[in-house]
């Protein structure tokens, strides 16, 4: 079964590839953890974060990510983009390096336990010894990563963010007044240390903030909107309530969110209304159905990569080109759409974004 379903998921991809260079982006179903690899139209490759390590309850998500990898007829990683050290982010980097070439890693810095807690775990220690082995670069707000092809800005890093607006960004949002800033989660330290990255090829804008909370998100959009609208947003937390922000979301505006969430983590039923309430979201897409919710608080089977009663490690690819369009598909059954661009929702103008 798994070797059919890595050879199906490999004609999936392929198939999928348009006949122009586009951004690909592959939300990889990593159980509710997260590992997103995104290749540039030049051909150069980022993997934001890998997933789980073996543990009593998951799988090493490192089989999955190589499969993916070699789908996507990637060679080696360029990037390794570690945006915290929770354990199902973090994964198994050893293992991974051992499969795959790695040419450089990029995270916040050291290892921040919770309050009361026990310093830097063993899973921890493997990494750094992998990380000052193949070379490491401490990113912080405002940085870039330099990805040929490919316009990758640090907007959080370390618990600090950027502090000024990005090109296009700036304006007073509305919807900060009636959405007060949710408090910190101080045994969470670890989410809101989270790298969070905004991907821009021409016209399209896609915004990853990894693990960030409620709390952050507020900062990054009040009173001012320092990110501006996007095109796709991939959804804070695996979908749990505590990283769900409206305010944000609001000021993002963004077509089409997509949840990195296992049946079990994330795509919590709560946050469905919030998300749904987006305005101009026209569809979210799930790796997984989650299993807490109900029909009512899940996407249509089409949007769904694995359903409630099987796990093939599906997952769902988007393709985006610099006019702003993008496609998103479903592994698991080929279901494709394409989003077409429309400058009076998302032009650009001046220091301020057309509302």
């Amino acid at each position: 079964m798994r070797a059919l379903a890595a050879g199906t998921l490999g004609m999936l991809l392929a198939s999928a590839l348009p006949a122009t260079k586009t951004l690909d982006c592959y939300t990889i179903d990593v159980e509710g953890g997260k590992s997103v690899l995104i290749v540039s139209p030049s051909g150069e490759s980022m993997l934001f974060d890998a997933g789980w390590p073996q543990t009593a309850n998951h799988e090493s998500s490192v089989n999955r990510i190589v499969e993916t990898v070699q789908s996507a007829g990637v060679k080696q990683i360029d990037y390794l983009v570690i945006s915290h050290f929770d354990v199902d982010h973090l994964g198994d980097v050893p293992q991974l390096v051992s499969r795959i070439p790695v040419r450089r890693i990029y995270d916040h810095g050291d290892f921040q336990p919770a309050p009361g807690a026990a310093p830097a775990p063993q899973r921890f220690r493997a990494y750094d010894e992998v990380r000052q082995r193949i070379g490491h670069t401490v990113v912080k707000p405002g940085d870039r990563i330099p990805m040929t092809g490919l316009r990758v800005e640090v907007v959080a890093a370390g618990g600090k963010l950027i502090e000024k607006p990005l090109q296009g960004a700036g304006a007073p949002n509305p919807l900060c007044a009636a959405n007060p800033q949710a408090p910190v989660i101080d045994r969470d330290v670890e989410d809101n240390l989270s790298v969070g990255l905004l991907f821009t090829l021409g016209k399209f804008r896609m915004l990853d903030l990894a693990d960030l909370e409620a709390h952050y998100d507020h900062e990054l959009v009040c009173p001012n909107n320092l990110i501006g609208t996007v095109e796709v947003y991939q959804v804070n937390v695996h979908g749990q309530f505590k990283g769900m922000a409206p305010e944000l979301m609001g000021a993002l505006r963004p077509r089409v969110a997509i949840m990195g969430n296992g049946a079990r983590k994330g795509g919590d039923p709560p946050s469905w209304p919030l998300l749904r309430a987006t305005p101009g979201l026209d569809d979210i897409w799930q790796d997984h159905y989650s299993v807490a919710g109900t029909q009512g608080t899940n996407p249509a089977d089409d949007f769904i990569a694995n359903l409630e009663s099987a796990d093939e490690g599906q997952l769902i690819k988007l393709s985006a080109e610099s006019d702003g369009t993008f496609t998103v598909t479903n592994t698991r059954n080929g279901f494709s759409k394409t989003y077409k661009r429309n400058p009076a929702y998302h032009g650009r103008s001046g220091s301020n974004l057309v509302q």
